[in-house]
């Protein structure tokens, strides 16, 4: 099969999110977990929003006149973030998600980036040995924890919605822990109103994009991180990433109700700084 890729436009959103749904749905029926996507509707949902952003670049694989399947990249950071990546199941064994990653990470290299990371189902077992492959190292075990809102708060520690008066502490604070800062996702959480920071001692010391596994969180101590989940109305998708190593916050969630409900890795090639402080990754970076 000779598999050609192009970039993604409006008119691949439909059939992009019905692939994404099916693939997705595909691997983990396999291994009796849920879906990451619940409907057809939510993955057109997602791939339609990701081929709508400026900064997100989308790919698509075909052959002939027939898509394959797609992958994206986040290119709203110095480090890229790669995925969601989906391939029809019925032609899951052609390449042509291999296709996909090299011609990601070749563009990644002619833009003279520093990193790109991604987060692996660990169940996928095919997908994990492609990025090994790759060049892709592991970077940490993630815990992915779901439950019922919290409505819980710390004395001392203030959660409130974040505002665009906000982005330059909330920089600050990510460049100190991670070596880089994540403003532009950050500024589009601020648009859809699903952006939080924790005030402690009349000064930010944490803020969440939002929380699940669309979002990112960093804070000074794990006190920022517990008051930004305890604060959280819901948690998006299959739920939080908790970086399995943090013992001290998975064990808080697991005192709290919150229930494991899979484990994913985080992946990266180039530049990684380990994180100074406590965390929670996006399913990007």
């Amino acid at each position: 099969m000779k598999v050609q890729i192009r970039p993604a436009t409006q008119n691949d959103v439909t059939i992009c999110g019905k692939i994404a749904y099916l693939a997705f749905k595909s691997i983990a029926d396999q291994h009796n977990f849920p879906p990451d996507f619940p409907s057809v509707e939510d993955a057109v949902g997602v791939v339609s929003a990701m081929v709508a952003s400026p900064r997100i670049y989308g790919i698509v694989a075909e052959a002939g006149a027939r898509v394959l399947g797609s992958n994206f990249m986040d290119e709203r950071a110095s480090i890229a973030g790669i995925g969601p990546i989906s391939v029809d199941p019925e032609v899951q064994n052609s390449g042509a998600g291999r296709q996909m990653m090299e011609h990601m990470l070749a563009k990644v290299a002619a833009e003279r980036r520093p990193g790109v990371r991604l987060v692996q189902t660990a169940y996928h077992n095919r997908s994990l040995s492609l990025y090994a492959k790759l060049g892709f190292e592991i970077r940490e075990p993630l815990s992915v924890m779901q439950g019922d809102a919290l409505a819980e708060s710390f004395a001392g520690y203030r959660v409130r919605a974040a505002t665009r008066d906000d982005v330059g502490a909330c920089n600050r604070l990510c460049f100190d822990v991670h070596g880089f800062d994540r403003g532009g996702e950050l500024l589009a959480a601020i648009g859809y109103g699903s952006a939080t920071v924790v005030e402690h001692l009349g000064r930010i010391t944490g803020y969440a994009t939002m929380l699940g596994i669309g979002g990112h969180a960093v804070g000074e101590s794990n006190h920022e991180l517990k008051a930004l989940i305890a604060a959280a109305r819901s948690f998006g998708g299959p739920g939080v990433l908790v970086p399995s190593r943090n013992g001290e916050l998975l064990r808080w969630c697991f005192s709290k109700g919150l229930r494991l409900t899979q484990q994913m890795t985080l992946m990266s090639v180039g530049l990684y700084n380990e994180p100074k402080a406590p965390f929670l990754p996006s399913i990007l970076l």
